[in-house]
C-alpha cells in the first residue's frame, strides 16, 4: 500500500468503530476500502474482522456504565454469539464468497422493520405474563443465527441484533447497544483465531484498521450514548438502509 492507501485505511477503521460502537455496519465502510485498496474479497473479509475487534473492546470498555448489571444476559448472549460466529467463520472456507449476498439486504431490512415496530411490539409484549425475562428461546436462536452471519461476513449484524434483543428484552436501548458492543466483538474474536490459523491475513491492513478502530470506538461510545432511544433508532434505519444501497448496487 502507499502512504495515501495506508491513511485512506486506518481512517476507515475510525469511521467504522465510530459507527459500530454507536450505531453498528461499520463494516459498510471499512470492507469496501480493503477492496479498492487492492485486497482479494477473502482476504479482506478476514482482515477487516480481525482489525475492528480492538475497536468493539474499545467501544465496550466505552459503554461499560451500560453494562452494569448485565452479566448474565452477556454470558448468555455471548456464548450463543462464540457458537455462531464459530460456524460462520468455517462456512466463509467453504463456501463461496457470495454464498449470503441474496439474503443480507432482506436480513437487514428486516431488522429496520423491527426497529420502527420495537416500541409498538415492546408494549404489547409488556402485558404478556408469559413473557420470558431473559428472551426465551428464541432470543437465543436469533442471537446464534447472527452470530453465524458475524462469523462470515457481518454487515449490519449489530443493527440486526439490536432489533432481536429489542423487542425480546424489556430494556432501554442504550443498554442493549453496550450489550451489542461486546458481542460484536466476540464474533469478531472467534472468527479472528479460526482465520488466523487458516486463512491469509493482510497484517499491515489489520494494524491499520485496529489503530484507527480504537479511536472511533471512544467517539462512538462517548457521543453514541449522548442519543436519546429514537434519535438513536433514527440513525439505525439510515444506516440499515444505505447498507440496503450499497449491497445492492455492488
Amino acid at each position: 500500500m502507499t502512504p495515501l492507501e495506508q491513511l485512506a485505511v486506518a481512517g476507515a477503521g475510525i469511521v467504522a468503530g465510530t459507527m459500530n460502537a454507536a450505531i453498528g455496519s461499520g463494516t459498510l465502510v471499512s470492507f469496501p476500502v480493503l477492496l479498492a485498496v487492492g485486497y482479494p474479497p477473502v482476504i479482506a473479509n478476514v482482515s477487516n474482522g480481525i482489525g475492528l475487534l480492538p475497536g468493539s473492546v474499545s467501544g465496550a470498555f466505552g459503554y461499560r456504565r451500560e453494562l452494569a448489571g448485565q452479566r448474565a444476559r452477556l454470558l448468555r448472549l455471548g456464548a450463543m454469539t462464540a457458537l455462531g460466529a464459530l460456524a460462520g467463520a468455517v462456512l466463509l472456507l467453504v463456501l463461496p464468497a457470495d454464498a449470503f449476498e441474496a439474503v443480507v439486504p432482506v436480513l437487514i431490512l428486516i431488522a429496520i422493520v423491527l426497529i420502527v415496530l420495537q416500541p409498538w411490539i415492546a408494549r404489547r409484549l409488556a402485558h404478556r405474563r408469559d413473557r420470558p425475562a431473559h428472551g426465551g428461546p428464541w432470543l437465543l436462536l436469533g442471537v446464534f443465527a447472527v452470530g453465524v452471519y458475524g462469523g462470515y461476513f457481518g454487515a449490519a449484524q449489530g443493527v440486526i441484533l439490536l432489533a432481536l434483543m429489542g423487542i425480546a428484552l424489556p430494556e432501554h436501548l442504550q443498554r442493549l447497544n453496550a450489550v451489542k458492543n461486546v458481542t460484536t466483538g466476540i464474533a469478531y474474536l472467534v472468527s479472528g483465531i479460526v482465520f488466523v490459523f487458516v486463512a491469509d491475513v493482510a497484517w499491515l491492513a489489520v494494524v491499520l484498521l485496529a489503530a484507527g478502530a480504537v479511536i472511533g470506538g471512544q467517539l462512538g461510545a462517548r457521543y453514541g450514548r449522548r442519543l436519546k432511544p429514537v434519535w438513536l433508532r433514527g440513525l439505525i434505519v439510515l444506516v440499515g438502509l444505505a447498507a440496503i444501497a450499497q449491497l445492492l448496487l455492488d
